[in-house]
This record gives C-alpha cells, sequence and structure tokens, in this order.
C-alpha cells in the first residue's frame, strides 16, 4: 500500500493494518478527518475497529446498532462510549433528526427524505428530539448537534423562510444555555438545500450557537455549484462539513454517488479554501457510495481518498 512520506497521512485502511496510519492531526490546528459511523456499519464495535485501522480518531454519531441515537437508550450509549474510548475515539457532534417534520401549516405527509431509525414525529414532539440530542452531546462530550430545516413540500417563498428563522429563535436560546451548537445541514429533502440559502437564514438568525454544517454533496445534489458558489456564500459561518461525492454518469439524468475526489464536486479547491480561511474543523465521511462495494470496504477507500486529499493540503 502506498504511503505518504511527509507523515501527515498514510494510506492503509486495509483490514489488519491497525494503528500504521496517522489521520491529520489537531495539534496544528489543521482541519481533521471524521465520519459518520453507521456509514461504516451500524455496529460501533465494527466501525471503530475500521477507524482504527485508518486511523481516523474522530466519530459522528447518528445510529448506533438497531436506533437512531436520539432514541437509543442509555444503555446503547454506555456502550457506545466505552467501545469508542478502548480504541482512542472521541466524539465530534451528534447528527440528530431535529426539524425532520413538517411546517406548520404545511399538509402531513411521509417523511420526505431518511430517517436513519429515527421515529416519524411532528413539530409537537421537537422539543424532546432536541432535548435528546444535546443530553447525547453531553454524555459523548461532543459540542455539536445537527439539524435541519423542515421537510420540504414546495418552494422556499419568504414565508417558508420567516417562519424556519423564526422556528430557531428558542433552539438557539436552549442550545447557548447548554454549551452547545447547532449546525443546519444544507439537505435537499428539506427547505435549505443549497450554499445561499443556508447562509442567508443562518444571518437571519444571527446566532453564535446556530452555524452552518455544510455539504458540498447535497448542495450539488439540489442544483447548487458546491464550490466555489455555495461555499462562499457560507463560508465564514460553518461549524462542520459533510463529505460525499457525486457525479454525472454519461446517459443518466440524475447523479450518482462516487469515490470522494472522484465525482464532480472540486474538492480539491474547496479543501484549499477551508485551509485558506483558517477552518480547522472536521471533514466528516458521510459515504453514501458503495458502487460494487459493501458499506464498509467503500467506507474504507473514501476514507483513504479523504485522507489524502487533506494531506496534499499540507
Amino acid at each position: 500500500m502506498e504511503a505518504r512520506t511527509d507523515n501527515t497521512a498514510l494510506l492503509c485502511c486495509e483490514p489488519g493494518d491497525k494503528l500504521t496510519c496517522l489521520n491529520v492531526g489537531k495539534a496544528n490546528n489543521q482541519m481533521e478527518v471524521a465520519v459518520i459511523t453507521d456509514e461504516i456499519d451500524s455496529d460501533p464495535e465494527r466501525a471503530a475497529a475500521v477507524m482504527s485501522d485508518c486511523g481516523v480518531r474522530v466519530a459522528e454519531l447518528r445510529q448506533i446498532w438497531d436506533k437512531n441515537i436520539v432514541d437509543a437508550p442509555v444503555k446503547y450509549w454506555r456502550r457506545a462510549k466505552d467501545i469508542f474510548a478502548r480504541q482512542g475515539i472521541t466524539v465530534a457532534g451528534i447528527a440528530s433528526p431535529f426539524y425532520k417534520c413538517d411546517l406548520p401549516g404545511d399538509p402531513s405527509h411521509t417523511p420526505a427524505g431518511r430517517l436513519h431509525n429515527a421515529e416519524v414525529r411532528g413539530l409537537d414532539g421537537q422539543a424532546d428530539v432536541l432535548a435528546r440530542a444535546i443530553e447525547a452531546a453531553h454524555f459523548f462530550d461532543a459540542s455539536l448537534v445537527r439539524v435541519f430545516s423542515f421537510w420540504r413540500r414546495g418552494e422556499m417563498t419568504p414565508e417558508v423562510e420567516d417562519t424556519i428563522v423564526d422556528a430557531f429563535r428558542e433552539p438557539a436560546a436552549t442550545a447557548a444555555s447548554a454549551g452547545i451548537v447547532l449546525g443546519i445541514e444544507n439537505e435537499g429533502a428539506c427547505y435549505i438545500g443549497t450554499g445561499e440559502q443556508l447562509g442567508r437564514v443562518l444571518r437571519r438568525i444571527d446566532s453564535d450557537s446556530v452555524k452552518a454544517i455544510w455539504d458540498p454533496g447535497n448542495a450539488f445534489l439540489d442544483g447548487d455549484e458546491p464550490y466555489p458558489r455555495g461555499y462562499h456564500a457560507v463560508s465564514d459561518l460553518i461549524a462542520h462539513v459533510h463529505v460525499k461525492d457525486y457525479r454525472m454518469a454519461p446517459g443518466k439524468k440524475s447523479p450518482e454517488w462516487a469515490v470522494v475526489g472522484e465525482g464532480d464536486i472540486d474538492y480539491l479547491g474547496q479543501l484549499s479554501a477551508l485551509k485558506k480561511s483558517g477552518y480547522a474543523g472536521y471533514l466528516s465521511l458521510e459515504t453514501h457510495y458503495e458502487g460494487s462495494w459493501s458499506k464498509e470496504a467503500a467506507s474504507r477507500l473514501c476514507l483513504e481518498k479523504l485522507i489524502d486529499l487533506v494531506g496534499n493540503q499540507e
């Protein structure tokens, strides 16, 4: 397996290579690779083993075993925390489904996107989702909770935008008092899908406790140009970054998932811009791509590629 000679990252995510490769570290205030664990395996023990093989020491939690992180019993949390501690893995954030529900006045439908084993809840159940997500963040010593902007049931009208902004007033105060940052992720199944929309809404919310989880892949899927256009609309508001890649295959009408760095998103430009901006947060892999691989094998490949891309920014 080829290795980098500058020791910032070694490409050795094969099984059995445990502890022989190093991720880009935080010691020098640099970006660091993380991963949403259930993209590898819903079993945290298996996910942690793969992370260890790849030298990745930071997890983002969305689903553990058969439960979404906000619905998982405390015994699941304890077991997962013990697994991560044994592997020297810390948790960067809780990828909650907060505000994956309908806006007031929107007709009630089935979910417009994936919930990753979370219970389906309406608006009246979202305060409980946020409370449990913050509880999980404190339990795992994380400072970030991922949130959304309601299922998209039509256009992002000024009235819809006003409602979204107003809906974050109380959660922003709750997060501030809890010492937590809420990261709104741009997501095509929800009203905020592009960088421009995300930046505009966040500036109106105007809270240090509500920032951006920038997802170039989701922006691409929503018809945005992730970099440079989408990124520049939100660049000063980013708390966390999700990484997945897409490409337009010949003869296809919609994008398909790709290995990170091999799709149509300019990740070299994106990572270079993040570095120049002084971003020293996490680049959290959300693989999605499988191709002819298993989830685990695809995630190993994408982690290897992402670590290499970050290493090339040194």
